[in-house]
């Protein structure tokens, strides 16, 4: 499984002479004609046997000499997982890395960062260079101002803004670096999924618990855990594992449902109407979902997208709220998807079109994975 920004297909090839050897090079490969800047996954122990580093070295381009970022992904384990690379790769071209045992000479600026936010009813918060997200807490529950889904922040900046926007309170207000104007209510915003039973969503309570896996700063890894809920006559739980990456508007999520008794269980992942309608592009067969909202008075215009990871949807239900795609999930199976958005006034997408064209283009990149070699 792969995905633009994340854990993409890696095939090492080791020299027969023996892979502890000085002397590899990694060489990145793009399949499509397009340019591309992602993250590549490289398996911890091969990286370090490869290469005779440890938790310490440099990585650069060797046509360049210029030095790739680098984190060492944890994935909550005590130990190194992976090596991720922040790479630039041409269209249909490839680049050469070099590995050595320095120690980088470029700090790497944070770019992906979330926290648990107990100051504010339990929010759990998450962002990246070009985006920001938060779920909901238990202390919400029961409030007016209580909702359900996910919640989407606009920026326009690309430092992390998290810290900042709850410190002062008023990240309603845009102040130059954004703004949250993105409304939720009883929808499941932009992109959650929820359990689907007789023609209607079937929410939980919000999260319970919470683990941060990796906290940047290339890319933010967590887990949210809910407790049971019924569906159906039946006793539901739920694990969602979030990730982002730098530069992605798209989270990847993995989702996980245990049906007590077994069964499959119908789903929905949904995307807030508003009441104007706005213009959206659905390939239910494809697993694509975009919507491009009407503009919100001064605050500009979101874009939402949605888009499965393997397969189709069985079919989109339409309700004066929400866009539902539906789809099955077996009991103990997971599903993984992405979901995130995008603001006009950022700069990057200035029309529907601009945001259907990178959903397409980022489903094409999950089809068509970079591939890294170690030589």
């Amino acid at each position: 499984m792969s995905w633009t920004g994340c854990v993409l297909c890696v095939c090492m090839l080791f020299a027969a002479c023996g892979g502890s050897e000085r002397g590899h090079t990694l060489v990145v490969s793009n399949p499509l004609n397009a340019d591309r800047q992602e993250l590549v996954s490289v398996p911890y122990s091969e990286f370090c046997t490869s290469f005779g580093v440890d938790s310490l070295f440099r990585v650069v381009d060797a046509a360049t000499g210029m030095e790739v970022p680098y984190q060492l992904e944890m994935l909550g384990a005590e130990e190194p997982q992976h090596v991720l690379l922040q790479v630039s790769v041409p269209a249909s071209g490839t680049i050469t890395l070099a590995v050595d045992a320095d120690a980088p000479t470029t700090a790497l600026r944070p770019m992906a960062y979330a926290r648990y936010v107990p100051e504010r009813y339990d929010d759990f918060a998450w962002e990246n260079d070009v985006v920001a997200f938060r779920m909901y807490g238990k202390a919400l529950e029961g409030r007016p101002d209580d909702a359900q889904g996910l919640d989407l922040w606009s920026k326009r900046t690309t430092d992390l803004v998290i810290d900042k926007w709850y410190a002062h309170g008023d990240y309603h207000t845009d102040h130059g670096e954004g703004m949250d104007y993105y409304s939720v209510g009883q929808t499941l915003g932009a992109g959650d999924i929820a359990p689907f039973a007789e023609g209607d969503v079937v929410y939980s309570k919000h999260y319970r618990t919470y683990e941060v896996l990796d906290n940047g700063p290339l890319r933010t890894t967590f887990r949210l855990d809910y407790e049971p809920w019924q569906v159906a006559g039946k006793t539901v739980s739920v694990s969602k594992v979030y990730s982002l990456d730098a530069g992605s508007q798209l989270n990847k999520v993995a989702v996980t449902y245990t049906v007590d008794g077994g069964g499959a269980l119908p789903v929905a992942i949904g995307v807030a109407r508003r009441a104007d309608q706005g213009t959206h592009i659905g390939e239910q067969h494809r697993g694509i979902f975009g919507y491009w909202e009407p503009e919100q008075g001064d605050h500009g215009i979101t874009g939402v997208g949605v888009i499965l990871d393997n397969g189709g949807f069985d079919g989109l239900e339409t309700t004066p709220t929400q866009y539902l795609n539906l789809l099955t999930v077996p009991d103990g199976g997971t599903i993984t998807y992405y979901n995130g958005g995008a603001w006009n006034k950022a700069g990057r997408f200035a029309t529907a079109g601009d945001w259907f064209d990178y959903l397409e283009a980022f489903n094409k990149r999950q089809a068509s994975p970079l591939m890294v070699n170690i030589n």
